[in-house]
């Protein structure tokens, strides 16, 4: 077996184009290790975050976890299930020929990748998607050019992840059991205020637990399974039926208010996985928020694209365009299954179009628009796509172009 090369396709990739450490099969955390897991479960994410690379047998490009990975720069290889069996002991991948070859590689040599070719100046406004507080870190410690990261967005399940809390099992207990949920995430957001340059803030996109995704970090709150939990009951169609999350929240800006001061207003939210102008406007009377605190719409369905100009008028702070999910529903394709990758485009035109659709009807009403990229498309939409205020990207690739050379 040793030597042995397996072909696989790469879901994320990194900043080396060979890595090299020993196999991890046991889900736990083993620091600089390779993990070998079937699926990727947001459960894993300690050992995910510890490893170097992943080798899974299941996922696409744009899955949760993935997009975790690609964040960190951890490369990602899936192979095909049959072929996981035979990962034990020492491994390398190569991320060019998108292969793992199995023993020892004392010749390995770690190279960087080539520069991509779109400037910093190119991507206006920059948002950062971090999963927890190392990624403001690492984006802030490169240099003068690491103000031009306007904005940190993140997930509030990621942190929810990062910080080890189970919000339906808190909601799921008593009054105390919500506020101390809602306290624990306003400590962590004040670490990430904390960690920011003048001038940047966080924007918190609002609890969107899936039930196949609750499901693995839940312990004691029974959680319904679904037939189809993208299209299930999560997002806003969520949050509209959760007393204990609107109170949660309140604890949360109570708690941020008190500690920040002044810092406050630098902790914007996001909506999640909106259909329409209507439901925004039923979330925001569902959660009473305070009128000083903006209230961002996330649009990433197909509806939500037809509703921009309508969702701007009900008072939504920005925008931001949720491709990944964009994608996968106009093109009713999985992002998370391999067996429908050729199908799941995110250069598509119909994709493409519906980008455009949002960021033109954004602009004409004034309002602020982002919209996520991967590194390998952004060129492609800058020739495409009318400008919006800024892109998202993932940490690692936008700490490459924070750092590669100006011409």
């Amino acid at each position: 077996m040793d030597g042995r090369r397996i072909q696989g396709s790469l879901l994320a990739g990194g900043a080396q184009k060979v890595v090299h450490g020993v196999c991890n099969r046991t889900g736990s955390p083993l620091e600089g290790s390779i993990l070998v897991a079937p699926t990727l479960e947001a459960c894993m994410y300690d050992a995910i975050v510890a490893s170097r690379a992943v080798v899974c047998s299941s996922g696409g490009h744009t899955g949760h976890m993935q997009s975790i990975c690609r964040g960190r720069g951890i490369p990602v290889l899936r192979i095909d299930h049959r072929e996981l069996a035979h990962l034990a002991g020492e491994v390398t991948l190569h991320l060019d020929s998108e292969s793992i070859v199995i023993g020892s590689a004392p010749g390995a040599r770690a190279e960087s990748q080539e520069a991509d070719r779109v400037a910093l100046d190119d991507l206006g406004a920059a948002c950062a998607v971090i999963a927890d507080l190392r990624d403001i870190d690492t984006i802030n410690a490169c240099g003068p050019d690491a103000k031009r990261v306007e904005s940190f967005f993140i997930r509030e399940e990621f942190l929810c992840l990062a910080a080890g809390l189970s919000p339906l099992d808190a909601f799921g207990g008593g009054p105390t059991d919500v506020k101390d949920y809602g306290r624990a995430v306003a400590d962590r957001l004040c670490r990430f205020v904390d960690a920011l340059l003048p001038g940047q803030r966080i924007v918190l996109r609002m609890l969107d637990l899936r039930s196949d995704h609750a499901a693995s970090v839940t312990e004691r709150a029974p959680v319904a399974a679904e037939p189809n939990p993208e299209m299930g009951l999560h997002g806003a169609r969520w949050l509209l039926g959760s007393d204990a999350y609107r109170d949660a929240l309140h604890a949360m800006l109570g708690q941020l208010r008190h500690q920040l001061g002044d810092g406050f207003g630098r902790v914007h939210l996001s909506v999640p996985f909106l259909t329409d102008a209507a439901e925004f406007t039923q979330v925001k009377d569902h959660i009473q928020l305070p009128e000083e605190v903006p209230l961002a719409a996330f649009v990433e369905t197909p509806a939500a694209v037809h509703a921009t100009q309508a969702l701007c008028a009900a008072g939504a702070s920005e925008l931001f365009v949720g491709t990944k999910d964009l994608a996968q529903f106009y093109l009713a394709a999985d992002r998370n299954n391999h067996l429908v990758a050729e199908s799941y485009q995110t250069r598509h035109p119909a994709v493409l179009d519906a980008i455009r659709k949002v960021v033109a009807a954004a602009r004409a009403a004034g309002t602020p628009v982002r919209v996520f990229a991967l590194l390998a498309d952004l060129a492609h939409y800058l020739d495409r796509l009318p400008s919006p205020d800024g892109y998202m990207m993932c940490t690692a690739e936008l700490q490459r172009m924070i750092l590669q050379p100006r011409p």
